[in-house]
Parts: C-alpha cells; sequence; structure tokens
C-alpha cells in the first residue's frame, strides 16, 4: 500500500483551507484517510500553517511520501526526514 502525505480540501467555496492528512494513495482527495496531522490556511496572510512535527516525522520515517506542495509546507514549517 502506498501511503502519501497530501492536502484535503476544506472550507467554503472560493474561501479553501487544507487539512495536512497521511491517505492511502489510491482514495480521493477528500476521501478516506488514515490520519490528520496538520493544516493550512492559505487566505491569511502570512498563510497559516500547523503541522504536528513528531506525527509528519513518524510518517516520514515509515515511508509516506509527500506530495510537492505538502514538501514546500514540511520545509517552511523547518520538518526534514
Amino acid at each position: 500500500m502506498a501511503v502519501k502525505i497530501r492536502l484535503r480540501r476544506m472550507g467554503q467555496k472560493k474561501a479553501p483551507f487544507y487539512r495536512i492528512i497521511v491517505a492511502d494513495s489510491r482514495s480521493p482527495r477528500d476521501g478516506r484517510f488514515i490520519a490528520e496531522i496538520g493544516t493550512y490556511d492559505p487566505n491569511l496572510e502570512p498563510s497559516a500553517i500547523t503541522v504536528n512535527e513528531e506525527e509528519a516525522k513518524k510518517w516520514l520515517a515509515n515511508g509516506a511520501q509527500p506530495t510537492e506542495v505538502v514538501s514546500r509546507i514540511f520545509k517552511t514549517a523547518g520538518i526534514t526526514k
């Protein structure tokens, strides 16, 4: 099973915010997920990012692959493998 760390879209139309989730790569964007490890709100200036660093590092160590956007979010939050 390929596990990805990706964004799940939430919020109203034209005012999205995102939850950073760990999910099976075959599940839909807003579908079933394994764990929620943070949030990302691009509507605020500067963008609001909250990440559970311990959970993120645990999933990265277990082989979960972050998407490109989540990789950038982790980089700004100071999370590396």
